[in-house]
């Protein structure tokens, strides 16, 4: 299957999770894809197992922290000459950070931080590659917002707020846009395996409410999902398989929030 042959695409968080497994994804379709990161040796992992997988020579990758408005603008124009130099054809915000806390305890650094990377950094990807997307073919953008934008995640007001933004900003995005042919579409996934929720995970207080959390397990299959489920979507949403979905947000968690 070679949807992505031809189609240039510039992917945030390539380093690890679903950033990652979007970006393999692409590359396996065919697509030419530039990935940014704040973490080298992410790059690096995601640059090594494309050569292995013989597609070093449609891969290119930066570092780059999309909550530095200036450096959006330097990492935009060079992804646009590293893709061609003419346009993208799809962009996917994956990049973000999930930090947990009591919110009487949440200081203002963090709940900035957690803004800055995640809602402001996604609308400063997105409208640096608008004049590229509008020369693109068939464009698309595809944000990440969460199930924390719809249901409970205690400890992670920041968070929750951060991703119902993006939510709302990708149905305002899509109307902006839809008549120049540009479509806006959000992936909110939950109880998927990914730096976020692996290892130490969201780092919950450690007097954590586990009551509070009403429903941890998926309905479908045991545990969480690898980050590939995710990817396939995003990869279906920024095709021609997709080409009738705009303005709205897909649940991907397995029945978790059912």
């Amino acid at each position: 299957m070679n949807r992505y042959e031809g189609r240039r695409v510039l992917i945030t968080g390539g380093g690890s999770g679903i950033g990652q497994a979007t970006v393999h994804r692409i590359l396996a379709e065919g697509g030419r894809v530039h990935t940014v990161d704040v973490v080298e040796a992410g790059l690096k992992a995601t640059a090594d197992r494309a050569a292995a997988d013989g597609h070093a020579d449609r891969l290119t990758t930066a570092l780059l922290d999309i909550s530095d408005e200036n450096a959006v603008k330097e990492g935009v124009a060079a992804a646009v000459a590293a893709l061609g130099g003419s346009g993208i054809d799809l962009l996917v915000n994956a990049a973000g950070i999930l930090r947990s806390e009591h919110t009487h305890l949440t200081t203002l650094d963090l709940w900035n931080r957690v803004i800055g990377v995640n809602l402001t950094g996604t609308f400063l990807m997105i409208r640096e590659s608008l004049p590229a997307l509008l020369a693109g073919e068939r464009p698309a953008v595809v944000n990440f917002s969460s199930t924390s934008a719809s249901f409970a995640h205690p400890y992670m007001s920041a968070y929750a707020a951060s991703k119902g933004g993006i939510q709302s900003m990708t149905h305002a995005l899509a109307a902006e846009y839809s008549k120049q042919g540009l479509r806006f579409v959000s992936v909110a996934p939950g109880s998927i395996e990914s730096g976020m929720t692996t290892g130490t995970g969201p780092g919950l207080p450690e007097d954590t409410d586990w009551s509070l959390f009403t429903k941890l397990a998926p309905a479908l299959g045991q545990g969480f999902a690898g980050p590939q489920t995710v990817a396939g979507v995003v990869a279906m949403l920024g095709s021609e398989d997709g080409a009738f979905i705009t303005g709205t947000e897909i649940r991907i968690d397995g029945g978790t929030h059912y």
